[in-house]
């Protein structure tokens, strides 16, 4: 067993902590060994109850992630003997190399078996075949271990819903015949492209919202980190966490006490996680070194210049309209150039952000951004109509009470003033 002290593993936090740490790669290990999701997640669930009762009398193990795979596959095979006699066991050689000692567990478990069964796991969670939603669910619940009752509230769904979701996602890995062996270079590679997304996409989802669901920011940023240290040299992979950073430290200052948003420009910068930005620009610093440019390394140079500026006037909006445009190179998408279009109206007024998205209507007429930031540029320009008509489509729209309260603060506005000249709605 361990040698740490009894002050530490005598405290249930630290065993919490040790445990959800290890979760990703234990159960990407038992998923490697049981190939089926169930089985893998029940299986450490049952290696955490008896290391709840083990560690707490004996002391850590020394490797804890290895004592719970260890125990967690000697559970697994005997709920697989117990659940069926007909069920076929996994292939001899999975199994048959079983040994009593932590010790040699440990030893066979290497930082690259760790990567690619941490990679696995999450490459089976962002299945093409999975709606977006389904995918960060499943993330959510095989890799973060949230309950279902932690994701359903942060999607703002029943338990029942969200764990009908979970089960058809689970359902569609397996029909879908997802291979479990360790992947070469090339489709590594091109794993953690689709599993970054799927992150983000997390992060997005608390970031959208105030309360309870910006602890899917944290999930998000410890997924990255965990990405981070199987990858250490992608730049890609540290713009992300770079940009969920910068992004995040300004939770704070984004919403007022009765939960309006608080727009960017706006917003009180004191209140901003100096902790946050400083890693945040570290590490968007260290990977421009690279000289590999990518979409993340492009979307966390925007908000380290946003970051970096001492108040809103001192904003960059020139570099920013470039960077965009950069991006839209590389990745083109109407919500980048919706977003483009706020440091055009800073540069070059509203009427020009207004012809750049004027193409947009139509694929982004269900979105609630683009209303809200089209309302802004017609306000800005006295269009009193079509700013009305525009922030009424957006209330429609939006997502959370919090964007439906911002909008009609806009609305009142354009109702007392008629030819005010307001922030522009959506940046914060």
């Amino acid at each position: 067993m361990g040698d740490l002290g009894s002050g530490a593993w005598g405290d249930p936090s630290w065993t919490q902590a040790a445990l959800t740490a290890a979760r990703p790669k234990a159960v990407g290990a038992l998923l490697r060994y049981f190939r089926d999701l169930d089985t893998a997640e029940e299986a450490y669930q049952e290696a955490c109850l008896r290391a709840l009762k083990s560690w707490a009398r004996n002391g850590p193990p020394r490797d804890p992630t290895a004592w719970l795979i260890m125990v967690g596959r000697n559970s697994g095979i005997d709920a697989v003997r117990r659940g069926s006699r007909t069920q076929a066991l996994p292939p001899e050689d999975q199994i048959s190399d079983l040994e009593d000692t932590e010790d040699a567990a440990a030893r066979r478990l290497d930082e690259g078996d760790y990567r690619d069964d941490v990679l696995r796991l999450l490459f089976v969670c962002c299945h093409p075949d999975l709606p977006a939603t389904q995918q960060i669910a499943l993330a959510l619940r095989i890799v973060s271990g949230l309950t279902v009752g932690q994701i359903a509230r942060a999607f703002l769904v029943g338990e029942a819903a969200m764990e009908q979701r979970i089960t058809r996602a689970k359902a569609r890995v397996a029909r879908a015949g997802v291979p479990f062996e360790a992947p070469g270079p090339v489709e590594r590679a091109e794993r953690l492209g689709i599993v970054m997304a799927m992150v983000y996409l997390v992060f997005n989802e608390g970031y959208s919202a105030a309360g309870e669901r910006l602890s899917l920011c944290d999930e998000a940023i410890r997924l990255a980190r965990l990405l981070l240290r199987l990858f250490p040299t992608e730049p890609e992979m540290m713009a992300l966490l770079a940009l969920m950073l910068l992004q995040h430290a300004r939770s704070a200052a984004r919403f007022d006490a009765t939960g309006d948003v608080i727009l960017l420009e706006a917003q009180d910068r004191g209140r901003w996680n100096t902790r946050m930005i400083r890693e945040g620009l570290a590490l968007i610093d260290k990977a421009l070194r690279h000289g590999r440019p990518g979409p993340y390394q492009v979307q966390s140079a925007i908000a380290a210049l946003h970051a970096r500026a001492a108040c809103a006037a001192d904003t960059d909006w020139n570099q920013i309209d470039l960077l965009y445009a950069a991006l839209e190179h590389m990745q083109p998408s109407p919500v980048v150039t919706l977003n483009r279009s706020v440091a055009v109206a800073k540069v070059r007024g509203p009427a020009a952000a207004l012809a750049l998205i004027a193409p947009l209507e139509e694929r982004l007429s269900g979105y609630f951004y683009y209303h809200g930031v089209s309302g802004g540029y017609h306000m800005q320009l006295g269009n009193v109509v079509e700013a009305r008509q525009a922030f009424d489509r957006a209330i429609a729209l939006a997502r959370t009470p919090a964007e439906a309260a911002h909008i009609r603060q806009h609305l009142d506005r354009l109702e007392r003033e008629c030819g005010a000249r307001p922030t522009t709605p959506g940046l914060d």
